[in-house]
């Protein structure tokens, strides 16, 4: 980057538009006037030759009658000729124009071939004598003396063309100057009313990068780029408040969940060392301590799966819900060393879902999990379509959830009184409702006559009255 663009990139952007703005009006007026000024003064040079046309033809009537007179110019119009010798001498000439050749002997030379149109003095500056001249060849016979080749030269006088061009160019260019002035300010005003949003905007993204939260932009009426530009910087203002309201919460309830545990896992080690002890005591204290880490592990290890958004699998390839399910309900079964009536399936075939296996098997396990802890066997695990979705349940026959407590069931650490007596940490649904919600789903959770549904679903609580029932909607490949 030359120094000199560098410097116009540190320009204002508002001193840089109108900068532009204005050198392009330049160039287009300019343009225009220079249009203007070469049509008119064609017109002009039109009028100028058929004035020396018409006197070329008078002087050449003269000449031929032998009536041409030097003393006497008023036979022509302008009264201004000259008869040249081909090496641009004057043989005969008007009043005034006795003294010098108005042809060079270059332009003479090639009078001879054919008609030569020249200026005689300047346009700026003033010439105190203009002509517009024509020169033509002269037949032998008809120049004196006979017998000698001559040229033939009339002018007109420019006085009244240079005058009007002069005047034209002092109008164009005080017409342009007040054009570009009018244009360079409506330019600026509409470069301040443009940008003065986005000046708005930046001040107030300056008190958000303060501190200040919950601030949004004043967007302005309307549709245009910057009111849209508004909207989607406070879209992601909105997000981003979000993301800091879930990741405050993650450090609360980390911290609060990881303090107790950790707590008694040092009191634990402490006691054990505090005398000395069998070694039957201090293997067992050992166990304890070890079942405690791996308990700490597990917690944050789920911690960690809730506190990341998930994030959705758009690249995944089709995945059958019924054949992938099936599979992971019997090694589940088999791990937890469940009978085939405590631990059901009930897979309809479904059209694919955008979900990959292994997000699919935490839900599986994790919905397993809730049901075995919280519920009773047998629990039905089942698969259907519903209204262009894909449908997975899982039911358990235990006592249910207490009405109260459904709208807070999928919330972070939410256990219900009855549970609390039970293992866990209160973070399965989180988890699950975060996957599905992240890939376009739905979670609904029923449980006896009460139902809770978060939002509006396709499909009626089924086992209603029995157990609860968690129900997960994923939308198909063909529902998109």
């Amino acid at each position: 980057m030359t120094p000199g663009a560098g410097r116009w990139r540190r320009l204002p952007l508002r001193v840089r538009l109108i900068a532009g703005f204005a050198a392009a009006m330049l160039v287009v007026l300019t343009g225009a006037g220079g249009f203007v000024y070469l049509r008119v003064r064609y017109a002009l040079d039109r009028r100028l030759d058929a004035d020396l046309t018409a006197e070329q033809t008078a002087v050449a009537a003269a000449l031929h009658d032998g009536t041409l007179d030097p003393r006497n110019p008023a036979i022509v119009s302008g009264g201004l000729y000259q008869i040249l010798d081909p090496t641009g001498a004057i043989l005969q000439a008007s009043p005034g124009l006795t003294n010098r050749a108005l042809l060079t002997s270059g332009q003479a030379a090639a009078a001879r071939h054919g008609p030569v149109r020249a200026d005689l003095g300047t346009l700026l500056p003033i010439s105190p004598e203009p002509l517009r001249v024509l020169a033509t060849a002269l037949p032998a016979d008809t120049t004196p003396p006979a017998g000698q080749p001559a040229v033939m030269v009339v002018a007109v006088r420019r006085d009244q063309r240079d005058e009007a061009l002069r005047e034209l160019i002092a109008q164009l260019a005080l017409a342009n100057l007040a054009a570009l002035a009018v244009a360079s300010f409506v330019g600026y005003r509409l470069a301040r009313a443009a940008l003065d949003p986005v000046e708005r905007y930046r001040a107030q993204a300056a008190r958000i990068t303060d501190g200040a939260t919950g601030v949004r932009l004043d967007v302005p009426p309307g549709d245009d780029e910057l009111t849209r530009l508004g909207r989607t910087l406070n879209d992601m203002l909105a997000a981003l408040d979000t993301a800091l309201e879930r990741e405050r919460r993650f450090v609360s309830d980390a911290s609060h969940e990881l303090r107790t545990p950790l707590t008694l896992l040092a009191a634990e080690l402490e006691l054990a060392l505090r005398r000395p002890r069998p070694a039957t005591e201090l293997q067992e204290a050992l166990r304890a301590a070890a079942t405690d880490t791996a308990a700490l592990i597990t917690l944050a290890d789920t911690l960690l799966a809730v506190g990341v958004q998930p994030a959705p699998a758009a690249d995944a390839p089709p995945t059958d819900l019924a054949h992938t399910v099936e599979p992971i309900v019997r090694r589940y079964r088999n791990a937890a060393d469940l009978p085939d009536t405590a631990l059901r399936t009930d897979l309809d075939p479904a059209p694919p879902v955008r979900l990959d296996p292994v997000r699919l098997d935490r839900i599986v396990t994790n919905l397993l999990d809730n049901a075995l802890r919280h519920g009773a066997p047998p629990i039905t695990v089942a698969t259907a379509t519903a209204d262009g979705w894909a449908r997975l349940t899982v039911h358990d026959t235990g006592p249910g959830m207490p009405a109260e407590f459904l709208p807070h069931a999928t919330e972070r650490f939410a256990r219900a009184d009855t549970a609390r007596t039970t293992p866990g940490t209160g973070l399965g649904l989180s988890l699950v409702e975060a996957i599905v919600t992240a890939h376009g789903g739905q979670l609904r959770c029923c449980s006896g006559p009460a139902h809770h549904h978060p939002q509006q679903d396709p499909v009626p609580c089924p086992h209603r009255g029995t157990g609860t029932t968690i129900t997960v909607l994923l939308p198909t490949t063909e529902r998109g």
